[in-house]
């Protein structure tokens, strides 16, 4: 079986797999998404006081602003998750999700993290992936209304969506020199290649989301750790982290790489 045939197997492979799971994979793919804001705002109800004390610690900012810190965090994304999972105002929560990664980001010191910064703009990413897609189903409501002029936000929302979950996989990357890591390495980068410039770009992101969820097993397992040590609450701030770049991975499987990719410009070749 030449190179040729074991692509076209795999891409009747994955057409088929998006045949099958059509009706539900947007649904798995939101759940997904806001996984760890879900899980985040749950920590936050359950280690108030915890999360308060640290903001007052780090910032000086008194006990009163460190509680509205810690309500708006936990308000703000647990709200954001009920209307995302309902589809309502889908795009005002995505916004309001947005400040809340911008909010942590600078709370908790991750813009001088390289990895936790990649990550947030990687969740960042899915949240345009979701945005795009709740620009779709505003517009189908509508369906014969011409849209060319507000298409193209829509086309670039998803190249940049695109474009930010690579970076969790560069996160991934290990420069060690042994066989294994450098297969991994040359294979996962050829694929978020693939993801971020639209080509080949279903099959890409179904076999990242397959790869990263491997990953996130074996390595996150933070049910593993006692609840009382600290691995336990980085390993599990990790897992869900990573399932919600799946999720919007799993919305490129589902929806398509959109208009500015290379899959689109060969239907015009």
């Amino acid at each position: 079986m030449g190179q040729s045939d074991i692509m076209s197997t795999a891409e009747d492979f994955a057409d088929q797999f998006l045949r099958v799971t059509k009706q539900y994979l947007p649904h798995v793919a939101r759940l997904c998404l806001i996984s760890t804001f879900l899980e985040d705002g749950i920590r936050m109800w359950f280690q108030w006081s915890e999360q308060r004390d640290y903001i007052d610690g780090t910032w000086n900012c008194g006990y009163f602003l460190a509680s509205i810190f810690v309500f708006i965090n936990l308000f703000g994304q647990l709200s954001g998750c009920i209307l995302v999972l309902s589809r309502n105002f889908v795009q005002y929560a995505c916004f309001g999700l947005f400040g809340i990664i911008a909010l942590q980001t600078i709370a908790y010191s991750i813009l001088w993290d390289l990895k936790f910064l990649m990550r947030n703009l990687a969740l960042g990413g899915g949240l345009l992936l979701l945005l795009a897609e709740s620009r779709s189903e505003g517009k189908s409501m509508f369906a014969g209304v011409p849209t060319m002029r507000e298409s193209s936000p829509k086309q670039y929302m998803q190249l940049g969506g695109r474009v930010l979950l690579v970076l969790m996989f560069m996160t991934l990357l290990h420069f060690d020199m042994n066989f294994f890591s450098i297969l991994q390495n040359i294979v996962g980068t050829a694929l978020i290649i693939l993801v971020a410039i639209g080509f080949k770009t279903k099959l890409a992101a179904l076999t990242l989301v397959i790869w990263l969820f491997g990953i996130n097993i074996y390595f996150n397992a933070f049910w593993t750790i006692p609840a009382y040590k600290p691995m336990h609450d980085f390993l599990k701030y990790d897992f869900f982290q990573t399932m919600s770049v799946i999720g919007g991975l799993l919305l490129v499987v589902a929806l398509g790489p959109g208009g500015v990719s290379m899959d689109e410009k060969k239907k015009e070749w």
